[in-house]
């Protein structure tokens, strides 16, 4: 009792203490969570001018893309695929609304006759579009509460014909949006005359080259401040995205060489017959091995993870790695075990037979309807079409001639050739078809059932016999056993225990592991030979994750890595290290050509060339258009500055890619004007109205307004 009222006296302290816990616990997820303070949205993919993607809708249309390419692509590509097909959706709908570009019903309409008149159902008697069918068939799908109706080879619904229209809409819309402003953009007589001129109107110069490796790169020094200066004045060029820089290590969960020695192992202990012992009989039996089982199609489906194929192969078919040996084998004889890729296998020769490598045969085919390439004309059951074909042979095998029988066959592109066909074994031919041209022997006749229907085959020719053997084989993966993944954990964990106080790339070099760099961006996904590997880069991107943590992962298929975050570089310029590598070599050209500038001394090319210790050099019939400059390589400004001087002329030193140059203008070859610009102007506006569409997309997105959540919501 004592216990119990004292804690009835403290029962508001208790309380308090508890309050205060929650309160703790809820302000802490609310600062983890900067959204729950700030009131963003959790469900929002992205923003667009306002405009919210909502995750629900966005996954949807991300599944419906996934099933639609049958597992091509991964969940990232299709996220990415469909976020930038709403991004320009929703993009282009704001620029057509502030427009005021719509559809209007007649409009649409008109639109609706050019997808749709040629479908018999909105045709009338002669064949022409009409309207009130449409209307029609488009009442009916409202009143059918979102059941389909047929329409061409498709099935739909309101909601799939509703959808439809729009994107019709849509595509309209974006088309009249882009061609006025294709009608805005021209070519000026002027713009065309200097397009031409660009061609037509050369120069001859002398020139003097003083290169920028006359000077030691030891001479000259790049500052920080220097690189940063560069930095400011060349923004776009150091521009960079949020980036992570990782390293990790691999432990591979593969087979050890004991690993390899047991399977081998196993393979040939499968040759002799065992005794077992039968539960149910109470008795011991004895289970035929390789060498005496009376099954061997049996036998090879149940000791081995590759089914057992009853075909004769050639050399060519066999293995690569032991071919030679395969095909000298005789009935009976193993070879193996032998590594083939992830197997290892045991062969044994059941059969050797001398086969063509081409043949000539004679066939009438008799499709099905839904066989492959059977046209709408077909209407027989497969059931149907093998009792003609089986009429057929009793035809041909009573008395009848092959010939006489082939206008009952589909093959019209064989029937020119008297039903004739000659492939050899490698070609591509249904299988079906393809083993008894092959297997069987010269006259044989008989019914062949292939995905395109029913085939009489005669068997007219068969050329150039070679040794063919039918193998079992029995093959075994090559995996890891249970103590080899027990072992690659252990030796994971124990890194990863070490990396704790130790350093990380002594650590691996210690243990022969190779350290690996990355970088990511917030939305990458893939890792150099571990594939889409998203956990990584959310992990390598989370708040909490600081310079020097790191972490195991497990990898699909593969093992494990541990991954240890070392850089992080925030979306802007990029810091000065990095920024370095391409700025140094510029700035150096920089301080060079200033270097050599102050040195020059003469007023002809002649003697500048003197003073530098350099030769004069020529270059004939310079264009605007070509800016490579004959035994100096590609240089625009001093192309540029040729056209700009007066013949006999010399100009300022002028900085170029490879060193500074002074020249003279030795000769100006005017070119001819034209009568008439007309077919430059057309040529010009087709170029410039090509690239519209793409170039005014890419300033629309520019201008847009994008906050982006994907990392964040979905990613």
């Amino acid at each position: 009792m004592a216990v119990l009222n004292k804690i009835r006296q403290r029962s508001l302290i208790l309380i308090l203490v508890i309050a205060l816990a929650l309160f703790s616990f809820v302000i802490g997820d609310l600062f983890k969570n900067s959204d729950a303070l700030t009131g963003g949205a959790q469900d929002v993919i992205a923003t667009i001018n306002g405009k919210d993607i909502h995750r629900d809708e966005f996954q949807q249309k991300v599944k419906n893309y996934q099933d639609r390419s049958g597992g091509r692509v991964t969940n990232t590509q299709a996220m990415n695929t469909i976020y930038n097909q709403e991004l320009r959706k929703i993009i282009l709908e704001n620029e057509f609304d502030e427009l005021g570009l719509s559809v209007e019903k007649d409009e649409m309409r008109d639109l609706l006759k050019t997808s749709f008149s040629s479908y018999p159902e909105f045709q009338d008697e002669n064949g022409n579009f009409d309207v009130n069918r449409l209307n029609a068939f488009i009442a009916n799908l409202k009143d059918l509460n979102g059941a389909t109706a047929p329409l061409g080879n498709f099935l739909v619904n309101y909601e799939s014909w509703a959808s439809n229209e729009q994107t019709i809409a849509t595509n309209a819309i974006q088309q009249s949006y882009y061609n006025m402003i294709k009608a805005g953009v021209g070519t000026t007589i002027a713009e065309a005359e200097d397009e031409y001129l660009a061609d037509a109107k050369t120069v001859d110069i002398k020139y003097v080259q003083v290169p920028y490796t006359t000077i030691a790169d030891s001479l000259v020094e790049v500052t920080k401040s220097d690189v940063k200066a560069y930095m400011k004045n060349h923004e776009d060029k150091f521009t960079v995205d949020a980036s992570r820089e990782v390293v990790y290590v691999e432990f591979k969960e593969e087979a050890s060489k004991a690993d390899e020695d047991n399977i081998k192992a196993s393979l040939l202990a499968l040759k002799a017959d065992k005794e077992e012992y039968n539960e149910s009989s109470k008795n011991t039996e004895t289970i035929p091995g390789f060498d005496s089982t009376k099954d061997i199609e049996e036998f090879v489906n149940s000791n081995s993870d590759i089914k057992y194929n009853d075909s004769f192969l050639r050399a060519a078919e066999l293995p690569a790695i032991a071919k030679d040996s395969l095909i000298n084998l005789e009935v009976g004889e193993y070879y193996g075990p032998y590594k083939d890729g992830e197997y290892f296998k045991l062969s044994k020769v059941v059969a050797v037979k001398e086969m063509p490598d081409s043949v000539k045969v004679r066939h009438i085919l008799v499709p099905y309807a839904g066989g492959q390439r059977a046209d709408a004309s077909v209407t027989k059951t497969p059931e149907e079409a093998k009792a003609t074909a089986d009429s057929i042979l009793a035809k041909i095998k009573s008395g009848t001639k092959f010939m006489d029988l082939l206008e009952l066959s589909s093959d019209k592109v064989s029937n020119e050739q008297d039903g004739e066909i000659e492939f050899a074994y490698n070609a591509g031919m249904a299988p079906e078809f393809k083993a008894f041209s092959f297997e069987n022997k010269k006259g044989d006749v008989d019914v062949v059932g292939t995905s395109f229907g029913y085939h009489v085959i005669e068997i007219l020719e068969q050329k150039s016999f070679n040794k063919a053997v039918k193998l079992a084989t029995v093959a075994r993966k090559i995996e890891p056993s249970d103590q080899t993944l027990q072992d690659v954990f252990n030796k994971m964990s124990k890194f990863e225990i070490a990396a704790k106080d130790g350093d990380f790339n002594e650590l691996a070099k210690e243990r022969d592991l190779t350290v690996k760099p990355i970088t990511f961006k917030e939305l990458d996904e893939n890792m150099p030979g571990l594939g889409s590997q998203r956990q990584v880069v959310r992990w390598a991107f989370e708040d909490d994750t600081d310079i020097g943590d790191y972490k195991n992962f497990p990898i699909s298929g593969f093992g494990f890595i541990v991954a240890k975050l070392v850089e992080k570089n925030e979306e802007g310029l990029m810091n000065v290290e990095d920024a370095s590598v391409i700025a140094a070599p510029e700035i150096k050209k920089e301080k060079k050509a200033k270097m050599i500038r102050e040195k020059l001394s003469g007023t002809t090319i002649d003697e500048i060339a003197k003073s530098q210790g350099q030769s004069p050099k020529t270059a004939a019939a310079i264009t605007m258009k070509n800016t490579t400059l004959a035994g100096a390589g590609v240089e625009p400004k001093v192309v540029g500055a040729a056209f700009g001087l007066a013949q006999g002329k010399v100009s300022q030193p002028i900085d170029g890619e490879k060193g500074v140059y002074v020249l003279e203008v030795t000769k100006i070859t005017e070119a001819t004007k034209l009568d008439n610009y007309t077919s430059i102007i057309n040529r010009l506006n087709t170029e410039r109205r090509n690239t519209v569409q793409n170039k005014v997309y890419q300033a629309l997105e520019k201008a847009a307004d994008i906050e982006d959540n994907r990392a964040k919501t979905v990613y």
